[in-house]
């Protein structure tokens, strides 16, 4: 089926956008991570370096907080945000999900899911799909009403994303309600759906009327790159779909790859970058495995956070000019396998890629060298290499390459009325017609020529800085290294061609070449990095830890459960406990089970620690006498945004805050004596019975846990011992400390499920009888070189009596406000220590800025998690380093934050900046050394 509307049409030779063939450069523009008063200029400033088209993701929690809560105002306007799409002059992919990824907090899945009994999400599930098109029938009006069709400026409609990457049961059956429900809405512009790993079929399940499209992640220098992108070139073909890039890099290194192999969609991620303002921050699995994201959402493309360009805006505009320049001819031209008029000479570095050719629709090729090394310093000789090329008529020449970059040579193309452009050993960049005639523009960081023949006779050529050699049935011009060098000829008709050859930093700068010899430059954009000078008067009040902000009031649970199932879905928590038979007497620690994102454990209001376990459990050794009050501080860093089952904490269905808490009176240390027996071939397949209780074991031999040596690698071992579970417990837990392998457990006989390095942990109070011997089996399959750990029983009493409380955005800037009113009287001493678990606001008016874009804050110090409010909003959350539990932190910078200058009101000044410190390192003081203040 060939997906074909009036407005956008797609077969294997092109992409044609109201029936014109395009080369569609596209950049990621997130409409929530930037202040609307900001989305025109960076709109403005995207089409202005290259790009005529952005990629739009809808988070679905943005605009449904809470169930049946919708908000599409303000900075959420959707409808707005497509609008000023339109206004600039750019196209849109839009993509509504329902998931989206996008290091989002829960990748765009309201949080009110995980409480829905028995939803599957990212399927073909019922309980899911209901809410889906709940979503739906608001997304999809917004998107209907901006479609190229409607006079908007949306040109396809993405279903899901990357769905090859989740263990989906059903992909068909999901994609095509999805494709359905789109249709439904009135969608006719082409349904797309994109591969994150290369799975087609799981991604889109071959649904009908569905495009699949590709995410490519590579590494940018790898030189087997361009074999993966034309295999999957060729499988879409023989479906007669393009090849569209929908995800890649932002290096226009990388994309000048992929063009040369055909692609008619490039579309780098995050070419403009953003901040995750609120609770909005997600969790994945971009560390050890678990990363918490970065409010600042960076990966280095060409416009910052804040609005600076970058220099590799300036490769964007180069390349949008280069496919500007040969128009339709490229948009449609397939790639040449095997087939290249230029080929590289001997000597050439190993470094350089042997040259690609695209077979151009209007005649010639275009034909990709591509530089793939790494440069071994700053000087110019360590940076360029000259290339030995072998010309399309045998002769070799040589051309200056740097390293990273990539040239598009022409071979045989036609230039109308003016005869045909042999080969040209310059990158052509830029065709411009006037009144002054035609102009066309090459570049070139060394020596080189460039070729005609079948010109217009007679005639009449002028040159600069250039050679004309006139041989048999063509024209050459050789020129040096002294720019610019100008060709120009004269028709006898009288009409003009210009052929200008410049360097290549010319290029990336060039406003305009003019015929008569002037060249109109942008100088880059130059930013202050050093700080201002902002004298502050901080002040700070100390606050109660373990008491909800803003007027959040405790409330009874009746037992303890996960946050969502509490209705709380981002921020932070309080629980708060009475602990029962704990109170009476000695314990030997807390267990925190089922526990994320970060817990900061008081007991009776003393500091225990703060806590990252990932999902998993996390004993704290704490000896205790009785205790009256346990105090659990939660925050919600991000729901994760990435499904990854290594750890519980990454599961996309994975809920937040804790499941219990539980007061140890004992730690069993099981190491020893147990019984062991390798398990081969078919007794795999049972278990069950090599864990009955019913199974004699006398004759095996005893040993450690671990500790039997065997030749079989891997091996699968089965060890039993039992225990005496006590009478006074009603909660055991088993460790399997430093394990290395994978376990699967029976208790007594009842399979307790699975343990690994990453949730080393398994609740067995089900299948345990207090004050009876409780027999242990346990089959671990590992290598032998891998240690098997450690076997330690937790046993003890569950807290109860549990109150809960919660405090999110709106809580933190009440709070905020209350507290500035309070802190007037202590002024703050730099630099700023809290003792470990302490809590302070510190307030200062923000300075006014010398930028519209206002201000980029370094924050210097250790040991410190900070929420950061300007005004009435979150702008930021920090973890600075110190301490073994800060986590990974990946996303952006995790040190400083931008204050948006559209937040600072008329006078750019006045408005209040608050900092919620928390002490997080339980063994040493947080230190707050010192803020800077760059203008943005």
């Amino acid at each position: 089926m060939l997906p074909s509307v009036a407005s956008v049409q797609l077969s294997q030779e092109a992409l044609r956008i109201r029936g014109q063939a395009k080369i569609v450069l596209c950049a990621s523009v997130f409409y929530f991570r930037i202040p609307r008063e900001r989305w025109a200029e960076r709109l403005s400033a995207l089409r202005a370096h290259g790009y005529e088209c952005v990629d739009v993701y809808f988070p679905w929690n943005y605009h449904e907080e809470s169930e049946g809560v919708w908000r599409f105002d303000g900075n959420r306007d959707a409808g707005a945000f497509l609008d000023a799409v339109r206004e600039a002059g750019l196209l849109a992919v839009a993509r509504p999900g329902p998931y989206i990824c996008s290091e989002w907090d829960g990748g765009g899945l309201p949080a009110y899911l995980l409480a829905e009994e028995g939803i599957c999400l990212r399927d073909n599930d019922p309980v899911y799909l209901r809410h889906v098109s709940r979503w739906y029938d608001l997304i999809l009006p917004v998107i209907r009403g901006h479609q190229l069709s409607e006079g908007g400026p949306i040109i396809c409609v993405q279903l899901e994303n990357e769905l090859d990457f989740y263990g989906c049961q059903d992909p068909a059956g999901y994609i095509m309600e999805l494709r359905d429900m789109a249709l439904g809405h009135g969608i006719d512009v082409p349904l797309i759906a994109c591969a994150g790993q290369g799975g087609l079929f799981e991604a889109t399940g071959d649904a009908e009327g569905v495009v699949p499209t590709c995410n490519f992640y590579p590494n940018d220098r790898d030189p087997e790159f361009e074999e993966k992108a034309l295999g999957y070139r060729e499988r879409l073909a023989e479906r007669n779909y393009p090849l569209l890039v929908t995800e890649t890099n932002r290096s226009h290194f990388l994309l000048r790859r992929l063009l040369g192999c055909g692609a008619k969609m490039l579309g780098p991620y995050l070419q403009v970058s953003g901040t995750d303002f609120g609770f909005s921050n997600a969790t994945n699995n971009w560390g050890n495995p678990l990363a918490f994201l970065t409010s600042d959402y960076d990966f280095g493309g060409m416009i910052s956070p804040e609005g600076r360009i970058r220099p590799e805006a300036y490769e964007g505009r180069l390349l949008g000019r280069l496919i500007d320049a040969y128009g339709e001819s490229l948009a449609e031209a397939v790639p040449l396998n095997g087939v290249s008029p230029f080929s590289l000479g001997a000597g050439a570095p190993k470094a350089v890629l042997n040259p690609r050719a695209l077979r151009l629709s209007r005649g010639g090729q275009l034909v990709f060298v591509h530089h793939a090394g790494e440069s071994t310093g700053d000087e110019e000789e360590a940076r360029f290499s000259q290339v030995p090329l072998l010309l399309p008529d045998g002769r070799e020449t040589a051309i200056r390459l740097a390293v990273g970059q990539s040239v598009a040579l022409p071979a045989n193309v036609p230039i109308p009325a003016w005869g045909t452009l042999l080969h040209a050993t310059a990158e052509l960049f830029l065709r411009q017609e006037d009144e002054m005639g035609l102009l066309i523009a090459f570049h070139a960081d060394g020596s080189g020529e460039l070729a005609f023949r079948d010109c217009v006779e007679p005639l009449v050529w002028e040159t600069e800085e250039v050679e004309l050699v006139e041989e048999e049935g063509r024209i050459r011009f050789a020129f040096g290294e002294r720019r610019p060098a100008w060709i120009r000829a004269k028709a006898p008709d009288g009409a003009s061609l210009t052929l200008a050859i410049v360097d290549r930093a010319t290029a990336l700068e060039v406003e305009r070449i003019k015929a008569n010899g002037e060249i109109d430059t942008r100088k880059r954009e130059q930013y202050a990095d050093q700080p201002v000078d902002t004298p502050l008067r901080w002040t700070a009040v100390r606050v109660d830890p373990s008491a909800p902000p803003g007027g959040a009031e405790f409330r009874s649970v009746p037992h303890l459960n996960f946050l969502e199932k509490h209705g709380i879905y981002r921020g932070y928590a309080w629980y708060e406990a009475e602990l029962g038979k704990a109170a009476s007497g000695e314990s030997k620690g807390w267990l925190l089970r089922r526990a994320s994102d970060v817990l900061s454990l008081y007991v009776d209001g003393a500091y225990r620690g703060t806590y990252v376990p990932g999902g998993s459990d996390r004993y704290v050794e704490s000896p205790e006498a009785a205790t009256r009050k346990l105090t659990v501080r939660a925050e919600i860093w991000g729901h994760s945004n990435f499904h990854d089952v290594r750890q519980p904490g990454l599961d996309i269905s994975s809920s937040k805050g804790l499941k219990d808490i539980v007061s140890v009176v004992r730690v069993h240390r099981l190491g020893g004596n147990w019984r062991t027996r390798y398990v081969r071939g078919a007794q795999r397949e049972r278990l069950a019975e090599w864990a009955s209780a019913e199974l004699d074991d006398r004759s095996w031999p005893i040993s450690g846990f671990g500790g039997w040596l065997s030749a079989e690698r891997p091996a699968l071992e089965c060890f039993r011992r039992s225990y005496p579970a006590a009478s006074d417990a009603d909660s055991w837990t088993i460790h399997f400390q430093g394990l290395q392998g994978i376990i699967r457990l029976f208790v007594n006989g009842a399979d307790a499920g699975k343990a690994d390095p990453y949730d080393p942990y398994l609740d067995i109070t089900p299948y345990v009888v207090p004050g009876e011997e409780a027999l242990l089996t346990v089959f671990l399959e590992r290598t032998t070189e891998t240690g098997a750990g450690d076997v330690l029983v937790y046993e003890g009493n569950a807290a109860g009596k549990w109150r809960l409380a919660a405090a999110g955005e709106p809580e933190l800037a009440a709070e905020a406000r209350l507290r500035s009113a309070e802190a007037s009287g202590e002024v703050v001493r730099w630099p700023c220590k809290l003792e470990p678990g302490e809590v302070r606001w510190l307030f200062a008016p923000i300075p006014a800025a010398p930028s519209i874009e206002g201000w980029r804050v370094i924050v210097h110090g250790t040991g410190l998690k900070l929420s950061v409010l300007v005004g009435e909003r979150l702008v930021s959350r920090l973890w600075l380093e110190g301490g073994e539990e800060r986590p990974i932190m990946r996303g952006g910078d995790a040190s400083s934050f931008w204050i948006p200058g559209p937040w600072l009101g008329d006078g750019g000044s006045g408005e209040r900046l608050s900092l919620l410190l928390e002490a997080v390192d339980a063994h040493a003081a947080g230190l707050l050394e010192r803020l800077d203040f760059i203008p943005a």
